[in-house]
């Protein structure tokens, strides 16, 4: 039988109310099809939440959260890191919030990294969504995401591994605006938000670059930011198709304004839609984030970098590779791709491979995450940078 946890019923302060979490904590078998980050102990468990919607209406329903984490004992400070919002026939398919490329770096920082699956997506989909405004009052969503938040950290406090007396929340699309409002209810023990591409009532299909009703987000953010205590980082790509690049900025303007504390960066255009550019340009907002976090006191290195070329072998030699038959396989593609791109290796002759955008740290990522954490870089673009 499943070991089962239960832990005490925690009451937290919620704007208005005082609702009561039931973190009635569950380890979550992952479905066959899935192959879990073994090198960054990848586990998901529920707990229970409740919340209410813009209607008043509450309801309790499982919160699946996925937890990736550094080896060792801890304990390791916490980043609970919060998912966008797809449209309404999506959200049923999105699936469990799984941020892993993000994750391994702030794994690799020295973080525990939680995700919330909130209410309202993936299996908890259907006839209550806490998180509809109808474009109007931006309030009881942002209340019901940053409550699910703050029961996060209430599980955290139970876990031997974490320091949950030291967290950041981070986020991207409604994830950002969590965020925002996370750090606007000034919890205890919160360091800093990060809010990439945050916001709500954006349609990039129907209206590009032009949210409905973004007056409300400014008015909110406003408000809520005379209550805000930490810094916060806000990363826009320039052709976002939900915000556009100048509506963000009177968002922090607003933000600001209200005594809100947040360095705001615009990056250049990212692919066909910069509002996916937490991970399509890692490239840009890693260093952004870095710097953020070593001024958080976060110093630990953690961007992966090409090694210089090594001059072990040609970067054609298959045959040179110190991999499996498939590995080998592998690596012929490998060559045939466009820069930028990477091969890394484990002594087994194991292997993973990446191309675009933070080829480097994705190889490895690939790698490591059904090898362990012996992989190396073999090959960054067209040079071989291996040593034996």
């Amino acid at each position: 039988m499943m070991k089962r946890y239960l832990a005490t019923a925690l009451a937290l302060w919620c704007w208005g109310s005082a609702p009561v979490w039931a973190l009635d904590v569950t380890p979550v078998a992952a479905p066959a099809t899935e192959v879990l980050a073994k090198d960054l102990q990848e586990e998901v468990v529920r707990i229970q939440a409740t919340v209410k919607d813009m209607y008043g209406r509450e309801a309790t329903k499982p919160v699946p959260i996925t937890i990736y984490r550094p080896a060792g004992d801890g304990p390791f400070p916490l980043v609970v890191f919060n998912h966008g919002r797809s449209v309404a026939e999506k959200r049923a398919q999105q699936g469990r919030s799984r941020p892993e490329t993000a994750a391994r770096y702030l794994v690799a920082k020295g973080f525990v990294v939680m995700a919330p699956t909130r209410i309202g997506y993936a299996e908890t989909y259907g006839d209550f969504d806490p998180e509809n405004s109808a474009c109007k009052n931006i309030e009881p969503m942002s209340i019901a995401a940053s409550q699910q938040v703050l029961a996060t950290v209430e599980f955290a406090k139970t876990l031997p591994y974490v320091d949950a007396t030291r967290w950041l929340v981070a986020g991207q699309s409604v994830g950002g605006l969590t965020s925002v409002a996370t750090v606007g209810r000034a919890p205890e023990g919160l360091l800093g938000g990060i809010n990439f591409s945050g916001g709500t009532g954006g349609n990039p299909d129907v209206n590009p670059g032009r949210p409905c009703n973004p007056a409300a987000t400014t008015r909110y953010w406003g408000d809520i930011a005379k209550i805000a205590k930490v810094p916060m980082l806000w990363m826009y790509w320039q052709n976002d198709k939900y915000w556009g690049p100048d509506i963000p900025k009177d968002w922090h303007q607003a933000w600001t304004r209200g005594g809100g504390q947040a360095q705001f960066t615009s990056f250049g255009p990212s692919g066909e839609n910069g509002h996916n550019g937490l991970n399509e340009d890692m490239d840009h907002w890693l260093p952004v984030v870095d710097r953020f976090l070593q001024d958080l006191g976060f110093d630990r290195p953690a961007i992966v970098t090409a090694p210089p070329p090594s001059g072990f072998a040609d970067i054609a030699d298959a045959s040179r590779v110190p991999v499996s038959n498939a590995g080998k396989a592998a690596y012929a593609k490998f060559l045939e791709m466009a820069a930028p791109k990477a091969f890394a290796i484990t002594p087994k002759g194991g292997y993973g491979f990446a191309r675009g955008d933070y080829a480097a740290g994705r190889a490895l990522g690939n790698c490591q995450r059904n090898n362990g954490n012996t992989c190396a870089l073999y090959a960054v673009n067209d040079d071989v940078v291996w040593k034996p």
